[in-house]
C-alpha cells in the first residue's frame, strides 16, 4: 500500500471513531470521555475573579450575601458608614468602570508568569454577566458599567497570546426570584434552569469557545435539578469545542470529587498525595479573599515562596495548579499581584522543564526531606529542593534507586556542570555549589539522570 493511501485510510479510521463516540446524558457513560491531552500538559493556569464585588472590594466576592444576610458585621458597619440608607447593591454598578482594562496587557501578563491557560469569571453568584448575554438583561457589563463585552475582550487576547481561553460559570445567583420561586419548591421546578442557566451556559460556549467550563454554585440543588449530564453531552457531541473543553467537578450536590474531566473537590484542593484522576488546585494568591480586596494587608498574601511551595506540591502530585487574582473595578491587576506572577515566571523560565510536561514519580514528597518534592520526565527525575541547606548537601532518602550507578548524573537546572554526590545505603548526599552562584532563587531544582 502507498504511504498516502495507508494515511488516508487510517484518517478515516480515526474519523469513524470520533463520530461513532456519542455520550449519553448520565454520568456513566460521561465518565468514560478522555481527558484532552493539553490539560494536564499545561500544568498552570490563572484564574481571575472580576464583577461588581469589585467595586465595595471589601471583605470578598460574598460582599452582597453577607450584607444582605446581615452575617457580617464588618460589612454592615462598612455600608452604614459610607452608604446613604437605600443604597443597594445594584448601585454598585455603575461604578464597575473597567476604564484602564487593557486585555492585551494581561494576557502578556499572564504569559510571562508561565500560564497556559486563563480562566475568567463570566458570572459569580451575583448573577452579573461579563458578557452581553440575552439572558441578563440589564445585568451585564455591557449594558452598565464598563459598556464593553469583558470577556469577549480577554478571551480574544488570551488566545492571540498563545493561551487556553476558559470561563467559571455560577449556576446559581443568590437573589434572582425564579431561582429562588424553584428553591421553595423544593426543586420540584426548574424554571430557572430551563428558561436562563442552560440558554446562558449554550451561549457562552457558542459564542466564546471556551476550553474550559469551571462550574460552581450547584451544592443547593441535586444535578437532576441543573440538567447537568444533559449539558455535558451535548458539550462533548455537539458543542464547537467538543473534542478540546474540560469541565471540573461542580455539578450538583453529590458530584464534587467524583464527576467532570478533572477534579477539584473543594476550594485550595491540595491533597499531598497522588489522586485517582486528573486535579486541579484551585487557590488564592490573597488568603482571604477570591476577589480584590482594598482593605488587605501585606500579611494576606502569599510570599513568591509560598507559592513556589503550592506548586512543587501540586505538580508532584499530579494536579494543575489555578492561581487566582482579583483585579480591580478599574481593570488594573495590583502590583503585588504582577510582583509575584513575574517571580514565579522568572523561576519558571529557569525550572520549566521540571514542571511542564512532567508527570508524576514513584514518590512524591522525599522520605527523609520534606523540603523535597519530585517530578519526572525527559528521560529525568526532579528534585524540587524548596529549603537551601545551610551545608551546601542536599540530603535525598526517596531517590536512592537512581544512584545504584557511578554514571547517575547530578545537575542544578540554571547551572552548568555536574554535581558531585555521595551515597550510603539509605540516602543520597547531593554537594551543591555556593549559593551566591545559584541561578534560581526560592526553590532549586536538581535533575537526576540515569545511565538507563
Amino acid at each position: 500500500m502507498k504511504t498516502g493511501v495507508f494515511f488516508a485510510t487510517l484518517w478515516l479510521f480515526w474519523l469513524h471513531l470520533a463520530w461513532a463516540t456519542k455520550y449519553e446524558p448520565n454520568w456513566k457513560s460521561l465518565d468514560k470521555r478522555p481527558l484532552p491531552d493539553w490539560f494536564d500538559k499545561a500544568k498552570i493556569g490563572i484564574f481571575l475573579h472580576w464583577g461588581v464585588f469589585s467595586v465595595p472590594s471589601f471583605g470578598s466576592e460574598w460582599f452582597w450575601s453577607e450584607w444582605q444576610s446581615n452575617s457580617s458585621a464588618r460589612i454592615n458597619s462598612y455600608m452604614k458608614a459610607n452608604y446613604p440608607p437605600n443604597f443597594t447593591y445594584q448601585d454598585f454598578a455603575k461604578d464597575f468602570s473597567a476604564e484602564f482594562f487593557n486585555s492585551s496587557q494581561w494576557a502578556d501578563l499572564f504569559k510571562r508568569a508561565g500560564a497556559n491557560y486563563v480562566v475568567l469569571t463570566s458570572k459569580h453568584h451575583e448573577g452579573f454577566t461579563l458578557w452581553p448575554s440575552e439572558y441578563s438583561f440589564s445585568w451585564n457589563a455591557k449594558d452598565i458599567g464598563p459598556h464593553r463585552d469583558l470577556l469577549g475582550d480577554l478571551g480574544n487576547a488570551v488566545k492571540r497570546a498563545g493561551l487556553k481561553f476558559g470561563v467559571y460559570h455560577s449556576l446559581f445567583e443568590w437573589f434572582n426570584p425564579i431561582y429562588l420561586a424553584d428553591k421553595r419548591r423544593n426543586f420540584t421546578t426548574q424554571k430557572f434552569v430551563d428558561n436562563k442557566v442552560l440558554l446562558e451556559m449554550k451561549e457562552l460556549v457558542s459564542n466564546y469557545k471556551p476550553w474550559v467550563i469551571w462550574s460552581d454554585g450547584d451544592w443547593e440543588a441535586d444535578d437532576t435539578y441543573w440538567r447537568s449530564t444533559d449539558f455535558l453531552a451535548w458539550l462533548y457531541n455537539e458543542s464547537p469545542v467538543k473534542d478540546q473543553v474540560v469541565v471540573n467537578d461542580r455539578w450538583g450536590r453529590g458530584t464534587t470529587c467524583i464527576h467532570g474531566d478533572f477534579i477539584n473537590c473543594h476550594d485550595r484542593y491540595n491533597p499531598g498525595k497522588l489522586q485517582r484522576k486528573k486535579w486541579e488546585n484551585a487557590m488564592t494568591l490573597d488568603r482571604e479573599s477570591w476577589g480584590f480586596r482594598r482593605n488587605a494587608d501585606l500579611s494576606d498574601y502569599l510570599t513568591p515562596h509560598q507559592l513556589l511551595t503550592v506548586l512543587a506540591q501540586t505538580i508532584s502530585c499530579g494536579g494543575n495548579l489555578l492561581i487566582n487574582l482579583g483585579p480591580t473595578k478599574e481593570g488594573t491587576i495590583a502590583p503585588i499581584f504582577q510582583d509575584r506572577l513575574t517571580q514565579l515566571g522568572a523561576w519558571l523560565r529557569i525550572n520549566g522543564e521540571a514542571i511542564y510536561n512532567s508527570r508524576p514519580w514513584i514518590l512524591q514528597n522525599d522520605t527523609v526531606n520534606p523540603q523535597v518534592w519530585y517530578t519526572s520526565g525527559n528521560n529525568a527525575v526532579y528534585a524540587i529542593d524548596l529549603e537551601w541547606p545551610l551545608d551546601n548537601k542536599v540530603i535525598l532518602g526517596g531517590a536512592v534507586s537512581l544512584f545504584k550507578s557511578p554514571d547517575t548524573a547530578v545537575s542544578l537546572l540554571g547551572n552548568l556542570g555536574k554535581l558531585k554526590w555521595v551515597m550510603n545505603s539509605r540516602r543520597v548526599e547531593v554537594h551543591l555549589p555556593d549559593k551566591a552562584t545559584a541561578k534560581s532563587e526560592g526553590a532549586w531544582v536538581l535533575k537526576i539522570a540515569t545511565s538507563n
